[in-house]
């Protein structure tokens, strides 16, 4: 009996100390900054109010039961924004720089998408082809920012300014200078909830991207590819990658990602408005990677961080409308946040933690062995 006591104490204890480990190395982590930052959100609203992420099911208009609560709003309400921050990441880590024309050229497939539904009746095949037409559209604009910056050297945020600015312009002629709407209900399943299922077509839509691209990335050398070109794009050329291709590579999934994101926000309001598509939503994508702890100047990067940045952000938004806060002053709130959590993990203030942390570590161990100088001197 008394072994068995010991060996059930030694396995705790050795479960405590992976539990503690595991916790320590996710604080000393990329990921300590969007997780502390998630955490505080957390309480916050827990404090401010112990039923904001409390999850009912409500009968919506077509009489399905479906899940909603603040938790939904924020998972779902951060679709488009986690899949623009994915193909952001990427973008950021191969090229060192930003393609800030992301929310123009979602105009321009959700342009493209609206196009072919309105050409006969709207069926799953109509959809398909859709999606497809408008990936390949926006594959060749994203190629053009790619270009600019792969063959010509040109700075990613200056090279992307041309279809910030010509993009919305260009979706707007697209369809003949109207914000055409699309009326059916496999759309409105596409934007809503699906028939039984009680969760948001777009969190499913979002988790399935997730598991494709994170699949991609690790079945193939692609990741490392993009990593080491942002790296030293020199020393990987010398090893036999070829930076222009691997560049224009994340352009077209980036491609890909605007496709889905622009698709998505046309399904959840079932018209295409040129001027509010996807409005900003650059900027909250550049603001994810940062919050996720990434490197805006490209090289290593996790995506996870960006997804979490992206939640967080959402997150913020839903607290801040539930607090009453008015639409104009939301940003300004944010932005404070925002700054805060960016400062926070910024190299300087890592690296005064550090040395801090050092100092207090230095400090501890001379009091242990002044104890334990003591201890042996009596």
């Amino acid at each position: 009996m008394p072994d068995n006591a010991k060996q059930i104490e030694n396995k705790g204890s050795g479960f405590l100390q992976k539990v503690t480990g595991a916790i320590k190395g996710l604080f000393q982590s990329q990921l300590a900054i969007p997780v502390i930052a998630l955490l505080i959100l957390v309480l916050f609203n827990l404090i401010r109010d112990p039923s904001f992420f409390s999850i009912s099911i409500n009968t919506n208009n077509f009489g399905n039961k479906v899940l909603s609560g603040n938790l939904i709003s924020i998972l779902n309400g951060a679709s488009e924004l986690v899949i623009l921050a994915i193909g952001m990441t990427l973008v950021t880590s191969a090229t060192r720089g930003q393609d800030i024309s992301i929310g123009a050229t979602a105009a321009i497939a959700g342009s493209v998408f609206v196009k072919i539904l309105r050409m006969g009746n709207i069926t799953v095949g109509t959809i398909i082809l859709g999606v497809l037409t408008a990936c390949v559209v926006t594959i060749l604009f994203c190629l053009f920012n790619g270009v600019l910056i792969a063959k010509f050297n040109i700075q990613p945020m200056i090279a992307s300014l041309i279809l910030f600015t010509a993009g919305r312009p260009i979706a707007y002629a697209i369809n003949g200078g109207a914000t055409p709407n699309v009326q059916s209900n496999l759309i409105n399943y596409l934007g809503g909830y699906i028939p039984y299922v009680p969760i948001p077509t777009p969190i499913i839509i979002v988790v399935i991207f997730i598991v494709a691209i994170s699949i991609f990335l690790k079945r193939t050398t692609m990741s490392l590819y993009i990593q080491s070109v942002g790296i030293n794009e020199k020393a990987a050329k010398l090893n036999g990658i070829n930076p222009t291709l691997t560049k224009l590579s994340v352009f077209i999934i980036l491609g890909v990602c605007v496709t889905l994101a622009g698709c998505m926000n046309v399904c959840r309001i079932s018209l295409i408005n040129h001027e509010t598509i996807l409005k900003d939503i650059e900027m909250d994508a550049i603001l994810a990677v940062a919050i996720g702890g990434n490197s805006l100047g490209g090289g290593k990067y996790k995506l996870s961080g960006s997804i979490l940045g992206a939640y967080i952000i959402q997150a913020l938004t839903t607290t801040l409308y539930a607090m009453k806060v008015s639409s104009t002053a939301v940003k300004a709130y944010k932005a404070i946040v925002i700054i805060a959590i960016v400062v926070v993990g910024s190299p300087v203030v890592k690296a005064k933690f550090s040395q801090l942390k050092g100092i207090i570590a230095s400090q501890i161990s001379k009091k242990r062995e002044s104890k334990r100088v003591q201890a042996e001197a009596r």
